[in-house]
């Protein structure tokens, strides 16, 4: 199993596919709160034949380091991880995706590195809030998350399909995680969207009813973007109806111009 090291943090990944991001466009897939890059096997055997696909654990969770300092974890860090993982591949641009939290660190390191995307895909995520009382909310919720963890440890997860594939060694690095990387410091993100300049899939399922709303948004703004609702899918949308959602994604990727 690989390892990227951030400064002594240890970040697990895994490489599928062509070694060589010449041999096909490089997908970096980053997985949602709680989950682990388990979540996303289905794609990785639908794609990895075509794409050099990259998938990693993030800080606090899975195979990845659980560091006992908060500072550690941050959006800023976790942005600078997934650089790290593209210049550790040689990928100097790659299609950046995500669900829920992975989709919203996949904006905010569009946001940040605008040069390293060929092309986006949003799963079941949002970008964020504009309103401070909004975000104050959610940043609540996020915290209440970290305090049950602390309090009862991993039982204190939810049994959502995406949670229930995971493997964690601990629920202090998930809490952490929750205060630093869950819970969002500003709008920077929602501000970002309208700058956007690459073809961008939106996608959610038709179940997901917390996302509806943030997937329309985030649709009109960016100005490639093209939305897929898919039937009878929830949160993990890709686990729900993995057919479908390949489908998906496959259509869109078909459509990206030649590297």
């Amino acid at each position: 199993m690989a390892k990227l090291d951030r400064d002594g943090v240890k970040i697990h990944y895994e490489v599928h596919g062509p070694t060589n991001s010449k041999e096909g466009p490089t997908l970096l897939l980053s997985h949602g709160y709680s989950s682990t890059a388990r979540m996303w096997d289905g794609q990785i055997a639908a794609l990895k034949d075509r794409y050099q696909v990259i998938v990693w654990d993030m800080r606090g969770h899975g195979e990845s380091d659980y560091p006992a300092d908060q500072s550690l974890y941050s959006e800023a860090l976790t942005v600078g991880d997934m650089k790290a993982l593209l210049d550790q591949v040689g990928a100097r641009k790659a299609i950046i995706a995500g669900l829920s939290l992975g989709g919203y660190m996949s904006l905010a390191f569009t946001a940040s590195h605008p040069e390293r995307v060929s092309a986006l895909m949003l799963f079941d995520t949002g970008p964020g809030f504009k309103k401070d009382e909004a975000r104050a909310k959610w940043n609540e919720t996020a915290r209440q998350r970290a305090v049950n963890l602390e309090a009862k440890g991993l039982t204190a997860l939810n049994s959502s399909d995406e949670v229930k594939l995971t493997r964690h060694r601990d629920a202090l690095g998930l809490a952490r995680a929750a205060r630093g990387m869950l819970a969002q410091e500003n709008d920077r993100v929602i501000q970002s969207l309208d700058k956007v300049s690459v073809p961008t899939l939106v996608l959610v399922g038709a179940n997901d009813t917390n996302f509806l709303a943030a997937t329309d948004y985030m649709a009109a703004k960016i100005k490639q973007a093209i939305k897929v609702v898919v039937a009878d899918a929830g949160h993990a949308a890709n686990l729900h109806q993995p057919a479908l959602f390949n489908q998906a994604v496959e259509a869109f990727l078909a459509r990206l111009p030649a590297a």
